[in-house]
């Protein structure tokens, strides 16, 4: 039987990177490309149905150094953020509160930075929707449905126009081709070290929260 279109199958698997022994969790799905995500020290694959274990372990080698690097940096900010809770608890209520606020205040920024970009970009969007996503900044659907991390609000404007921009363009390109990054950078022709900076920092804008590194 087919896989329906939305279906997710998810297991867990092993790889030995550096001569250490790393479990990841890997999900298949209609998607077109691969890509990765570290959060709270653990490892998820995303890949194609059809996309062989090899070809998956393969781009896994190649960023082996920089897997290695960013699981240890997210265990050491998840141990740093579990002292800093303990020194400084704030109960469940005062959390929901804070990301409500942080949630109100990305949405007026995020809308009117859609509402400039879209001018450049062009494209139909059928909506805005603000979430707290664990392993990206941002979405573009088939119907054009954009949604945005609401923790985009701790960064720094120039960074959360970057994935704007990113999304907005998708609404041509499905996709990350050439095509694609060609149309980011002609509305952003710096993108390239805002990108950068994004992949550098994404601990530490979720650092009061559960830390999470996106492959973006």
């Amino acid at each position: 039987m087919p896989k329906q279109k939305n279906t997710v199958t998810t297991t867990t698997e092993e790889i030995t990177l550096r001569g250490i022994q790393v479990q990841y969790t890997l999900k298949r799905s209609a998607r077109r490309s691969l890509s990765f995500a570290i959060s709270a020290g653990e490892l998820t694959v995303s890949a194609p149905y059809t996309m062989p274990v090899s070809e998956i372990e393969g781009f896994l080698f190649s960023k082996q150094n920089w897997i290695l690097q960013k699981l240890q940096e997210s265990r050491d900010t998840a141990e740093k953020l579990r002292k800093k809770e303990e020194a400084n608890p704030l109960s469940d209520l005062q959390k929901e509160r804070l990301e409500a606020r942080y949630r109100e205040a990305a949405r007026e920024v995020i809308e009117k930075r859609v509402a400039t970009f879209h001018q450049l970009t062009g494209g139909e969007y059928t909506g805005i929707s603000i979430r707290s996503q664990k392993t990206r900044w941002g979405s573009c659907s088939s119907t054009g449905a954009l949604s945005f991390n609401w923790r985009l609000i701790l960064a720094p404007p120039i960074i959360l126009d970057y994935v704007v921009v990113h999304e907005l363009c998708h609404l041509h390109h499905m996709d990350h081709s050439p095509a694609f990054w060609a149309d980011v950078e002609r509305v952003m022709p710096d993108y390239k070290i805002r990108r950068k900076w994004l992949k550098a920092h994404s601990a530490e804008l979720s650092a009061a929260y559960e830390p999470i590194l996106f492959d973006y």
